[in-house]
């Protein structure tokens, strides 16, 4: 008998046969990595890839490499909903200029650190505490104008 077009104890279809519409078969390729309570994994994988590609790439991949590679689909089809020229290469692109500003800072960080320490190092103990004291208030390096860049990619 059946409940609402489904038979009794049934499985609910997965995301991607819902979304195209389709009898979902017990051995339903995009079950396993779609799974009905997800449906916008496979929605932006479709959009991005369609699913007749999706199911092309997945059909060629060893079973064992295929959760690996869904999860690559959905980052990249993420990413090329957010930004359709550039996807993901675009956030790594972003993510590299975050890496390069971060090392100057640390680099000039380093250099104040080192250069703190020789002045401190140099001067008498009795004045070594009111010369640290005004290292701090006034940085030897500029690094101020290099943190608004930090984020703007």
């Amino acid at each position: 008998m059946k409940e609402g077009g489904r038979k009794p104890g049934a499985l609910p279809p997965c995301a991607a046969c819902k979304l195209i519409r389709r009898r979902c078969a017990p051995d339903c390729l995009f079950a396993p990595y779609f799974p009905a309570d997800q449906p916008h994994k496979f929605a932006s994988v479709h959009k991005v890839f369609g699913a007749s590609n999706v199911n092309k790439m997945l059909q060629e991949l060893p079973e064992e490499q295929r959760s690996d590679a869904v999860s690559s689909m959905v980052y990249e089809a993420n990413a090329r909903m957010r930004d359709p020229v550039y996807g993901c290469v675009g956030a790594i692109s972003c993510l590299q200029q975050q890496v390069a500003v971060l090392q100057t800072q640390l680099a000039l960080a380093q250099a104040e650190l080192v250069h703190i320490r020789n002045s401190s190092s140099s001067t008498q103990p009795q004045s070594s505490s009111h010369h640290h004291n005004d290292t701090k208030s006034s940085s030897f390096f500029a690094i101020d104008n290099v943190t608004e860049s930090l984020w703007s990619c």
